[in-house]
């Protein structure tokens, strides 16, 4: 039997990478849960929306009804605000179910910056942190971050004081750091429940979108994994966690944060091998964790995504074949994956052509046998709209004109092969 992991909150990028980490996992069953109907919720199968904000007094209350009601034996914190604050309620005994994240002294120092900075100060190289009153010129320009934050969010290029003052007016908060001008990275970690450090593999941030990365590529340099180990020797990690670093002038790698959570982006280091959500649960449930990862290169890009509901209820596809089913001589997967997953939902899908060759044939060569409900191989004189023969039945077809004959003769809903992607109900 599965067991149950709640991810919290579901939409977030971390939520979405999990989602795509979990959600074919034969060991667990992945739920969504939010305070707000994000992304999430067009994404996650078992989705709970309604869930109170972090902040609000009784969000662990309420966690725990969700927790309670739906055998949840596992909470995966998506956002570094509840990190800490699941954190919190396990240490105190006020949770109802185990947490994936590091023990809470780990956390406390993670969602701080400048906590971060002194734990490390004289251990790895630190940013150089000025204040207002001794900054000179020479010091300019700075990079200002909040103390508590995440991404890009609230943070400043000053190039002059004028600058510094005017964002300090804002947020007196803000952080005067050294400011890094070379390439940035991020280094996927894991620790098993030992205490040993497993894994360390470096990506560099190439292009960032929203303080998010969209382009990442894999890198190798042994000075991600010396100073992964001193981190790992100061910090009790559990799982997953990643840590960001970035050249200064000199070329030096500087540290920039730590989170006891995947990354985001961690699907590049996923697709090489090693699932760091996946084995983090494995970990909770004290199995010793081997990882390994695939030796080729990769580059993960990034782009805003299309995830789609609807209240179309159809019990039949009729589906052309001809630039459709094969595009461009080959077997177009798109299509294909609507096909199985219509086969998969007990959605008969007749082939409906006027295909030029033997039908029979073609589907032989192309290993497309047995796929159909039935074959309708028709004359060109002849017309699709009457041999369409079930109302609860949608029509899919490349030729406008098809479509609109279908439309207007047999009052059913009509496609495009690139409206198919409106129809899949998974990532």
């Amino acid at each position: 039997m599965k067991q149950s992991v709640l991810v919290v909150p579901c939409g977030s990028e971390i939520g979405l990478e999990l989602y795509r980490s979990l959600s074919y996992s034969t060991h667990f069953k992945v739920i969504g849960g939010s305070s707000v109907d994000d992304h999430g919720k067009f994404v996650y199968e078992n989705y709970i929306g309604g869930l109170p904000f972090v902040d609000d007094p009784n969000f662990i209350k309420i966690l725990n009804e969700v927790i309670d009601a739906n055998d949840i034996q596992f909470v995966y914190p998506a956002h570094d605000s509840v990190v800490l604050k699941l954190a919190q309620a396990k240490a105190k005994g006020l949770l109802h179910c185990a947490v994936i994240t590091a023990p809470i002294e780990t956390c406390e120092i993670a969602r701080s910056k400048l906590r971060t900075y002194q734990a490390f100060d004289g251990i790895i190289p630190i940013p150089k942190i000025f204040k207002m009153d001794k900054l000179e010129e020479s010091d300019l320009p700075v990079f200002m971050k909040p103390e508590v934050g995440q991404g890009s969010k609230g943070t400043h290029l000053a190039k002059s004081k004028e600058e510094v003052e005017f964002h300090l007016q804002r947020d007196a908060s803000l952080l005067l750091l050294e400011y890094l001008p070379g390439k940035e990275y991020t280094i996927d970690c894991f620790t098993d429940r030992y205490g040993s450090l497993q894994m360390a593999e470096a990506r560099e941030r190439r292009r960032i979108l929203n303080g998010i990365s969209v382009n990442s590529a894999s890198v190798h340099d042994q000075r991600f994994e010396q100073l992964a180990a001193k981190i790992n020797h100061e910090l009790t990690f559990r799982g997953a966690w990643f840590f960001q670093v970035k050249e200064d002038r000199s070329g030096e790698l500087v540290l920039m944060e730590i989170a006891p959570r995947i990354a985001g982006t961690m699907g590049l280091i996923r697709c090489r091998g090693a699932n760091l959500p996946l084995l983090s649960l494995f970990d909770a449930l004290s199995y010793d964790i081997d990882i390994f990862i695939n030796d080729y290169e990769m580059v993960i890009d990034r782009a805003l995504h299309n995830t789609y509901k609807h209240n179309l209820q159809y019990e039949h596809v009729y589906l052309d074949f001809d630039d459709l089913v094969i595009f461009d001589g080959k077997v177009n997967p798109g299509v294909m994956a609507f096909v199985y997953q219509c086969f998969n939902k007990g959605v008969q899908v007749h082939l409906l052509t006027k295909h030029k060759q033997d039908i029979h044939k073609t589907l032989e060569k192309y290993k497309l046998q047995g796929v159909f409900e039935d074959i309708i191989w028709l004359k060109d004189t002849e017309n699709k709209s009457s041999f369409i023969k079930h109302r609860q039945a949608i029509f899919i077809d490349d030729s406008f004109a098809e479509r609109k004959l279908i439309h207007d003769t047999c009052h059913i809903p009509v496609f495009d092969g690139h409206m198919l992607e409106s129809l899949m109900e998974k990532d």
